[in-house]
Order: C-alpha cells, then structure tokens, then sequence
C-alpha cells in the first residue's frame, strides 16, 4: 500500500514536485500536471516519479458523460478521453471519474440513475473512452457512488462483465458505498466483500472516513480518516493483501492540518497492524 494526498504548495519543476511529496512521506500521489501539459513536461514528470520510487496514482477526469445536455456530454466524453490518454503517456495506474448523473447536477442523484437504461448507457459510454483511447497501462475507472451505479459490489460485477474490456479497472472507494445504516454499521463486512470480489481490478483507493449523525432522518457525513465509523484496521489489511500495490488516496478536506492528522491516523493504524503505509 501507498498513501498519498493533495499538495499545499506550489512547485515549478519535477524535482520541486518529488521534494513535497516526499516532504508528507507520501508515496503515492496525485497526477501532477494538466491535461494541456506539453509530452516534454510529462515525460520529464514521468522520469521524475520513477527515479524517486512513487506512483501516480491517479488522473481525474470529473464530469458527466451522462449529460442530458448533448454539449455538455460530448464535453465530458472527450475530458475522460483526454485524461485517459495522459495517464497512459505520464505512467499513472488509471482515469478515474464517476459513471455520471442523468440530473442537472453532475454527481447528484436522480431517480433516472439506478435503471437498466442507465446501466446501459454507462456501458456503451465506458467502451466508447477505451475503445478510443486503446489505453496499453492506464486503467479506465469508475468510482462508486450512493446514488449511481456502481452503487455496490455486484453492480461493480456487473459493469466489469457488462463493458468486458481488459483495461476497465475498480476505483474503490469504499465511504461512497456507505448509504444506508445497514452499511454503516456492517461496514467491515462491506469492506472484505470489496477486496474478495473486486481484488483484482482495483487499482487506486480513496481514503476518507464516514459519521452516522443521530438525528433524523438519516444523515451520513464525509470526516476526516479517524473521526467517523470506517473500520480502517480491515481496510488497511484487506488492502495489504492484494497482489498489487494499491494507492490510499486522501481526499476531501480544505485545511492542510486536516490532511496531516489524517496520515498520521492511517500510519498509526498500519504500525499497529504490522503494516507499512
């Protein structure tokens, strides 16, 4: 396992970016460059991650293919192709977006999103990106979301069988998945299902956590690693286990401080299990 997380600080070259990466203990990291970066920057980039032993973990390509607003979608087809492409060219393990709402919103619920239809748009869409990119490293991935598919192990399942390209990948983010008290509570369950089933093609991990509020109705809120319900001890061993060495990627807070807090939980955790982050 690798832990890696946002950059507070700015750099101007590919040595500045491995020095504040290093400098967390990360190692693992975001993509460090835009999709508009120039092949001689994203190779040196490239050379640079190598030479210090870190992996790129992942490149986002956040947006909606799913867009009802046909400008809007072809948009967003062509973001996941383009960051396919770079992940591919910079050497980072995958392209990572959600499946995309049928809403206005991009990421929100709708009550077209958990249907056969969507289902199998969300298909023809992820084989329109792979088929066209023809990624040879980089892995297409899509993170599992409350409200969208995939929304659980076995629409994950179902996806891998339904798009049936080898270079469709998990982007496992396991608080996401997390929807009702049912999860909350049985959540280490939830979390050796993932690693049991999806094992294989999971190829970057968000690491975050989730608080069951008591008020009414139900109310579950994204905290800071350490602060909320995540069974992180089965987290970090389920993770451990795969053959693969999996990126825990922290995400979602504003204050540097939180960030830190957050690593510090984790290595805690991992030292504690005889593990190494």
């Amino acid at each position: 396992m690798r832990l890696g997380g946002p950059l507070f600080q700015p750099y101007h070259s590919p040595e500045e970016w491995v020095t504040l990466v290093q400098r967390y203990g990360y190692r693992a990291a975001y993509c460090p460059v835009g999709i508009d970066a120039p092949h001689e920057m994203i190779r040196a980039f490239k050379h640079a991650a190598r030479q210090a032993h870190l992996i790129i973990a992942e490149v986002g390509a956040w947006s909606n293919p799913l867009s009802s607003n046909e400008e809007e979608r072809q948009q967003a087809l062509k973001l996941c192709k383009q960051a396919l492409v770079l992940a591919d060219e910079i050497g980072a393990l995958c392209a990572v977006n959600i499946a995309g709402s049928r809403g206005e919103k991009w990421d929100a619920p709708d009550l077209r999103n958990l249907t056969p239809e969507t289902f199998e748009m969300i298909v023809v869409t992820v084989r329109e990106i792979l088929d066209s990119v023809k990624p040879r490293r980089a892995f297409y991935t899509l993170e599992p979301m409350p409200w969208m598919y995939p929304d659980s192990v076995d629409h994950y399942l179902d996806l891998i069988r339904a798009i049936d390209r080898p270079m469709f990948g998990v982007h496992l983010d396991p608080v996401n998945l997390i929807n009702s008290p049912q999860r909350y509570f049985e959540n280490s369950r939830l979390l050796k299902d993932c690693f049991e089933r999806l094992g294989p093609w999971i190829k970057s991990c968000h690491a975050k956590d989730i608080l069951l509020r008591p008020q009414l109705t139900t109310h579950l809120d994204e905290v800071r690693p350490g602060l909320g319900g995540l069974d992180y001890r089965t987290f970090l061993r389920e993770a451990s286990r795969l053959p693969q060495d999996v990126p825990l990627m922290l995400e979602h807070m504003t204050e540097e401080q939180d960030y830190l807090l957050a690593a510090q939980y984790l290595r805690q955790v991992a030292t504690e299990e005889g593990l190494s982050l």
